[in-house]
């Protein structure tokens, strides 16, 4: 397993201590949970009930600024990981994460913004919840605990070596999410963990640990917190990182955006006003032309062709709009 990003002092002390003390307790699901630095109690936040509402935000706003230092630690994890999906969706793989309880709801939500955002198919960026899409609204965390409910949740999906998994526990001893990931890795697929916590059977499963080593949270075991807010820029890393990666980003504009609604309708005529330099009639009228693509209709005024050879262009480059218009062998 490639390890997430530490200090010396934290590979030596995780290789005597708390992966010493992972093999102890995993056996022992409550010795385990309680040695978590995410069950921690927190001593800025000690005596909450009796602060001021005024103290009460600040202090969630403090710790909630140590969030984005811990996911920095982790970049160099998170930059494999987005290689691997753009290789992965390049290929006709897809991106499954799998996750329970509030994980679970991150993971939905990254992937349900997948198809407007980037035209994505919806079966490229999937999720698994542990206790199916009714958990989304309604806590069911029994099933997080069945080994058996994750590994045939993951079954199901079929994984093989074209696709990427990537296990989301803030705690990183999920019983459902390990055992999904353990499941994937032994199909051939590229294994990743997401997780708040170092030394976890989740990072043992997996092929590489995406480690956001967030503390202590505010309420103590509320991951849904600093925890949850780590995850969720790390998903949004990876589907970010992956779609740029595939031409589905021009410059820092998102030009493969649905137009499926009038705000969307609205956002794709502003990316070819900036992109071209064009004023707003001649945008709405090349995207008309272009049969509402803002792909297309990028290609079409940047390399000077028509809609059919910009259609070609972006065949023959994948969907990937710079090598669309960089194309030097089409005949416009």
């Amino acid at each position: 397993m490639l390890t997430s990003s530490m200090t010396p002092e934290t590979a030596a002390g995780q290789g005597n201590g708390a992966g010493a003390q992972n093999n102890r307790h995993e056996s022992d699901p409550v010795s385990l949970l309680q040695s978590l630095t995410t069950e921690s109690q927190n001593e800025a936040s000690q005596g909450l009930d009796t602060k001021s509402v005024l103290e009460i935000a600040r202090i969630i706003n403090h710790e909630d600024g140590k969030v984005a230092g811990a996911v920095k630690k982790a970049i160099p994890e998170i930059a494999q990981v987005i290689e691997w999906v753009a290789h992965s969706l390049r290929d006709g793989g897809r991106l499954i994460y799998v996750g329970a309880g509030s994980s679970g709801r991150i993971a939905a939500l990254d992937a349900s913004e997948c198809p407007p955002s980037y035209s994505t198919a919806p079966g490229q960026v999937q999720y698994i919840m542990a206790g199916g899409p009714k958990a989304l609204a309604s806590a069911v965390e029994v099933n997080e605990d069945s080994e058996e409910l994750g590994q045939r949740d993951l079954a199901r999906r079929r994984p093989t070596r074209k696709d990427v998994v990537v296990g989301i526990s803030a705690s990183g001893r999920t019983p459902y999410v390990v055992a999904a990931v353990a499941y994937a890795r032994a199909r051939g697929a590229r294994t990743a963990a997401v997780t708040c916590n170092h030394g976890t059977p989740l990072a043992e499963a997996a092929d590489i640990a995406i480690v956001a080593d967030v503390g202590p949270e505010v309420i103590s075991g509320s991951t849904r917190m600093k925890a949850g807010t780590a995850q969720k820029m790390i998903l949004n890393m990876i589907t970010t990182g992956a779609m740029t990666r595939l031409g589905y980003v021009y410059g820092n504009l998102m030009v493969n955006v649905h137009m499926h609604n009038s705000k969307l309708v609205e956002r794709g005529i502003r990316i070819l006003m900036n992109a071209c330099g064009i004023d707003r009639a001649s945008a709405v009228e090349t995207i008309k032309s272009a049969g509402r693509s803002v792909p297309v209709a990028l290609v079409m005024l940047k390399a000077g062709v028509d809609k059919q050879e910009a259609v070609r262009r972006l065949a023959r480059s994948n969907g990937n709009v710079r090598l669309a218009i960089e194309d030097n062998a089409a005949e416009p």
